[in-house]
C-alpha cells in the first residue's frame, strides 16, 4: 500500500473539509447549524467511503485524479467560474440562515437530501465503469471509448451526476437564493462538455463514431 498516496488524500480531503465548514458556518453564525451539518456529512462521509475503495481498488486513478492540472485555458476558466460559483452559493447560504432569508417549503431539504444521495451513487458507478476517468481533460496512452452502463445513455453521465448534486446541496442548505447561483454550473459544465468532446475528437480514435451512436451528451432527449 501507498501509505503516501493515503496521507495525500486524506490531507486534500481534510483541507476540503474544513474550507466548506468555514465558508458555511462562518457567514452562518451558527455552528449548530442541522442544514451545514447535513450537507458535511452527506457530502464527506460517502467522500470518504468512495476514496478508500478507490485507494484499495484503483490507486493510480486515486493518484491519477489527486495530481492532475487542466492544461487546457478553456478548461481553466471553468474551474474558476465553478470556484466563484461554489463561494458565492456557500456564503450565501450561511448568510440566509442567519438573516432568515428565503426558504423552501417543508420536505424540499430531504427531497434534497435523497437527490444528493442518488447522484452520489450516479457519480461512483461513472468511477467503476471508466478506469480513464480524470479530473482534467487529456487522452491517456491506451484510453479507449467506454460505451457501456451509463455511458450508453449519456455522453458524460459523471457530469450529469454533478448537476444533480450540486442542485441538490442548495435544497439541503434550505436557500433559494443559492440555488439560484448554483444554476450558474448549468451553463459552466456545457462550456466544458462542448471542450472536452472537441478534444476527445481530435485525440481519441472511435469518439467519434460512438457520439453517433449515443446521441445525448447530458440529459436523454434534450442534450
Amino acid at each position: 500500500m501507498d501509505t503516501k498516496l493515503l496521507r495525500d488524500a486524506l490531507i486534500r480531503m481534510t483541507a476540503g473539509a474544513v474550507l466548506m465548514a468555514a465558508l458555511l458556518f462562518i457567514p452562518a453564525g451558527d455552528p449548530q447549524w442541522k442544514n451545514g451539518w447535513l450537507l458535511m456529512g452527506l457530502l464527506f462521509i460517502p467522500m470518504t467511503i468512495l476514496g478508500l475503495v478507490i485507494y484499495v481498488k484503483a490507486p493510480d486513478l486515486l493518484r491519477k485524479r489527486l495530481n492532475a492540472k487542466e492544461r487546457r485555458e478553456e478548461q481553466k476558466e471553468v474551474v474558476g467560474l465553478s470556484g466563484l460559483m461554489f463561494l458565492a452559493a456557500f456564503i450565501t447560504a450561511g448568510l440566509s440562515h442567519r438573516f432568515g432569508w428565503a426558504s423552501f417549503p417543508e420536505g424540499i431539504v430531504w427531497a434534497g437530501a435523497a437527490l444528493f444521495v442518488l447522484s452520489y451513487i450516479m457519480y461512483a458507478e461513472v468511477i467503476r465503469e471508466n478506469s480513464y476517468l480524470s479530473r482534467t481533460i487529456e487522452i491517456q496512452e491506451g484510453q479507449k471509448v467506454v460505451d457501456t452502463g451509463l455511458y450508453g445513455i449519456v455522453r458524460h453521465p459523471m457530469y450529469s451526476a454533478t448537476i444533480v448534486m450540486f442542485l441538490s446541496m442548495a435544497l439541503i442548505l434550505d436557500s433559494p437564493v443559492s440555488f439560484v447561483i448554483m444554476l450558474a454550473y448549468v451553463p459552466i459544465i456545457v462550456k466544458r462538455t462542448l471542450d472536452e468532446e472537441h478534444a476527445l475528437m481530435d485525440g481519441l480514435p472511435g469518439y467519434r463514431e460512438y457520439t453517433e451512436k449515443v446521441k445525448y451528451r447530458l440529459l436523454p432527449f434534450v442534450w
